[in-house]
């Protein structure tokens, strides 16, 4: 009796493995698609990819990356997003532009990068205000109105990385639309791409299941336009 017992004890957990094994990966695929389809869907009609199309409003929120590829060469996202950027203010959309990127340690410093790469471009150094705290998306896009009091704003990013802030903005009371910079094509972009759909899960989870709040939250520092 104990061996039949021992049987079937060993053969439902046999089957439960592989039921396991055959489910999980289904329901990680579920998951990740339908995280995608719900920042995609749920953002379209507020993105711009005309200048002359976009609504204006008083401040920009640039979103920031690394100023420098792997290979050493400027990192075109960076570049792309700082180009829209200076288009927007030069364009009289907006009025100021907080560039929000990772300043972490002393040696990287993307927000004072962003910040010389404007004023290369065109853009009035007064116009322009430093957020150093900018770790992740959600930290870069909730400090803009917690920190600098801005609850109206126009994201500047890759349409990718757009769809995301502004997943971000709509869930914590910010009225936000985006200006889409140029998009990066080849190898790199499809690298950058394949992560962006784990970080949109990471992002749903952030805001909708746990309430997540950014790293350093102040103290305010409101901008006087």
């Amino acid at each position: 009796m104990n061996a039949v017992k021992r049987f079937f004890a060993w053969l439902f957990a046999t089957r439960l493995r592989r039921w396991g094994f055959m489910w999980l990966p289904l329901c990680g695929v579920l998951l990740i698609v339908s995280c995608h389809l719900w920042v995609q869907r749920s953002t379209q009609s507020q993105i711009y990819s005309d200048v002359n199309k976009i609504p204006a409003r008083d401040v920009a929120l640039v979103l920031g990356a690394n100023p420098r590829a792997r290979t050493g060469r400027t990192n075109l996202y960076f570049l792309y997003r700082m180009e829209a950027a200076a288009a927007l203010y030069k364009a009289g959309k907006v009025k100021h532009i907080i560039v929000s990127g990772d300043n972490h340690k002393a040696a990287y410093d993307e927000s004072t990068a962003m910040k010389n790469a404007l004023t290369s471009l065109g853009v009035p150094d007064s116009c322009i205000t430093l957020d150093y705290a900018g770790f992740r998306t959600l930290d870069s896009v909730v400090r803009c109105k917690t920190v600098f009091g801005q609850s109206s704003v126009i994201i500047v990013s890759q349409q990718f990385h757009n769809e995301r802030a502004l997943f971000i903005a709509n869930r914590r009371g910010i009225n936000a639309v985006a200006f889409n910079a140029k998009d990066v094509p080849g190898a790199y972009s499809r690298r950058t791409i394949l992560r962006e759909y784990l970080a949109r899960v990471s992002a749903v989870f952030d805001v909708v299941v746990f309430n997540r709040q950014p790293k350093f939250n102040g103290p305010p520092a409101p901008i006087k336009l």
